[in-house]
């Protein structure tokens, strides 16, 4: 597991909410909640999830419903199926309706958290195990960075960092996709946390520079010319 993994928790009962989403946290995911399907839509279209554990019945809604029409749009994450619904009718209906997975209320949270690491699995071996750029190397699953062959030493949020402007070379990457991928919903927007890694990489990285400022939008991953 990377440390981008990150999961969606979309339930409606608070106490359960709180005792899954710390659960993961607990586990090294980076987790978002939300508590109706209103909620959920909106921080789905913000930022990218590896996984999403949804309550089947929400105040606005059935999630399979939401689901289907999601997936019929193309839309590929992986979802976990939370609910107290038990028959196989039920459980049937949720992998029709794009569910990857499907766990029966009450459960241990144990196994919940298990399941999503499963489905991250699944989720990031879509992307190749080892990135490259110039010189530099990324192993997701090692969590370890060389330059030219020297082992580097990153933080979590630096390797976060790195990881996400290593999967889009050359593309423009907002301070706020960077805030929304890695960190978690509680993180102010506005502030320069992102300023701050990007900064203690670079001087890691050492020179040629490779991540490129682009002015009033982020940052961008080139070959190593000299930076802006």
């Amino acid at each position: 597991m990377t440390a981008t993994a990150r999961v969606l928790v979309v339930e409606d009962n608070e106490d359960l909410r709180v005792a899954v989403t710390t659960e993961l946290a607990a586990h090294g995911f980076r987790v978002d909640e939300a508590g109706d399907l209103a909620t959920a839509d909106a921080v789905l279209t913000g930022a990218h999830h590896d996984c999403v554990v949804f309550d089947r019945m929400l105040p606005d809604g059935d999630a399979a419903t939401y689901v289907y029409e999601r997936r019929q749009r193309g839309w590929a994450v992986p979802v976990l199926f939370l609910t107290a619904r038990d028959t196989v009718a039920d459980r049937v209906a949720g992998f029709e309706h794009g569910g990857d997975d499907y766990l029966v209320k009450p459960f241990a949270v144990a196994e919940m958290t298990a399941r999503v690491l499963v489905l991250c699995r699944r989720s990031q071996d879509r992307r190749p195990p080892v990135l490259h750029h110039a010189d530099l190397e990324l192993d997701s699953a090692r969590r370890q960075v060389r330059r030219a062959g020297v082992l580097l030493t990153l933080s979590d949020k630096e390797f976060a960092v790195l990881e996400y402007l290593m999967v889009r070379p050359e593309q423009a990457v907002t301070r706020t996709e960077l805030i929304e991928h890695c960190w978690d919903t509680s993180t102010d927007p506005m502030s320069n946390v992102v300023d701050v890694v990007v900064r203690r990489l670079r001087a890691k990285l050492r020179e040629p520079e490779l991540i490129h400022t682009v002015r009033g939008v982020g940052y961008r991953l080139d070959g190593g010319r000299s930076g802006s």
